[in-house]
């Protein structure tokens, strides 16, 4: 075995203690670790925390809130008994094959703060390195998981999925199609666990607690942030206070005496888009843009530093993501293992460029699209990305001396793109 391998395959020593107290004044919050007794090859059972980090060199431990609560000025946080990822047992394990890592735990979080906002119907969200790759809702769990998956087929590949819904039999199939690392639901029903069985390695979380999910909206935690000194950063959790069409502030600027506003109102196939939109940005990494069509992701960009590039990048994987599909649909094979064929001389150049001109016609399904952004836009040109890909509506927090500009490149667009307004950013680090 490889040094490499052993990294991955070894549990590190644990030098975390069992219990922890956090002091703000005369607050207390009382965490204790978690641990999980996991089965063995030999029948045993290994008591053991969390594998390791976000590196196989690093150690790491999960605690849970097991007492006392926090008053931030007029915020009170969660208090102890609401446990989600923090509280999973041995039990909640239904299939699994070794102990979890720092990522599995934390790409589940966030998976839950996103679709806590889309708990009442349908709805998957599969993500990576802690951020989403595709997100959808829609008329089953099936369709839903099926359009967050085609969305971006490539990044889906060892990502975890989070569902609203117990897994069906045809749910459940769909997954076992592609190699993915976890599997959360609050049910799975008959079926289900024998067919996501033929992955040894996925690991099936039951957490039922995904059913009350909705009420986490309301909850708020300190965020802290470790500073290289060992100092640290405490804030409150952020707030998505979007939730349906009289959240959102019509898209007005006023530039030397001259007053803007957009032309055309969005339709509500728009406004739904959205709010379904700005429920996945609460949970990308900032700067990032992304494009929203029919309830699912059709482009998602994270973590740029400047608000045109993020726009950009993520017009660029759509097209990546949607020839892949593209591919995997006529050929049964991924885009790079069609592109390397040909360069091997076993496979026609035609069938390459038929993919390629069939993207750029359709411009990777974007023509439709809502435009989501976590900030305004400093200049118009980054909506000039989206516009110019076909988008017929934006959704931003506005606030930038020029709103006027963009508003004016949404009013000149063939046809004319509906903008409304936060009036709240959404950064996420």
């Amino acid at each position: 075995m490889s040094d490499l391998k052993k990294m991955y395959t070894t549990i590190l020593g644990d030098s975390f203690p069992m219990d922890m107290t956090i002091s703000f004044g005369d607050q207390n919050l009382v965490y204790r670790k978690r641990t999980w007794g996991i089965k063995a090859e030999d029948g045993s059972i290994d008591e053991r925390g969390i594998r390791y980090g976000e590196n196989p060199d690093q150690e790491a431990a999960l605690y849970e809130l097991v007492n006392g609560n926090l008053a931030l000025g007029n915020c009170s946080f969660i208090e102890p008994g609401n446990g989600l990822v923090s509280a999973i047992t041995a039990e909640d394990m239904l299939q699994v094959g070794k102990h979890p890592g720092k990522i599995n735990l934390t790409d589940v979080d966030n998976g839950l703060n996103i679709i806590k906002y889309m708990v009442d119907k349908p709805a998957a969200v599969i993500l990576k390195h802690n951020n989403p790759c595709g997100a959808a809702i829609g008329s089953s769990l099936a369709e839903a998981f099926d359009k967050a998956n085609r969305s971006d087929r490539i990044a889906a590949f060892g990502g975890a999925v989070i569902l609203s819904k117990a897994v069906d039999n045809d749910t459940a199939r769909l997954m076992a199609n592609n190699y993915l690392e976890v599997v959360c639901a609050p049910e799975f029903e008959e079926g289900s666990l024998e067919i996501l069985a033929a992955r040894k390695n996925l690991r099936v979380i039951k957490m039922a607690a995904i059913d009350r999910l909705a009420d986490f909206e309301k909850f708020r935690f300190v965020d802290f942030k470790s500073l290289i000194d060992g100092g640290i950063i405490a804030q409150q959790s952020a707030i998505n206070s979007i939730r349906s069409f009289a959240d959102l502030k019509p898209a007005t600027a006023t530039w030397k005496g001259e007053e803007f506003k957009c032309d055309r109102e969005p339709t509500q196939r728009e406004i739904d888009d959205m709010i379904f939109g700005w429920a996945v940005e609460h949970g990308v990494t900032s700067n990032s843009v992304l494009y929203i069509k029919d309830g699912c992701t059709v482009g998602i960009g994270t973590g740029e530093q400047d608000r045109v590039g993020v726009a950009e990048i993520a017009v660029h994987k759509a097209y990546i993501k949607y020839a892949d599909i593209l591919c995997f649909d006529k050929f049964g094979i991924p885009y790079a293992d069609m592109a390397l064929e040909i360069t091997q001389g076993k496979r026609d150049r035609a069938d390459q460029e038929a993919i390629d001109a069939q993207t750029q016609a359709d411009r990777a399904g974007l023509p439709g699209s809502v435009m989501i952004s976590d900030a305004f836009f400093p200049f118009r040109d980054g909506a000039d990305v989206g516009i110019q890909q076909g988008v017929t509506a934006i959704l931003q927090a506005g606030g930038s001396m020029r709103d006027f500009d963009t508003i004016k490149a949404c009013n000149e667009a063939d046809p004319k793109v509906a903008m409304m307004f936060t009036g709240q950013r959404s950064f996420k680090h």
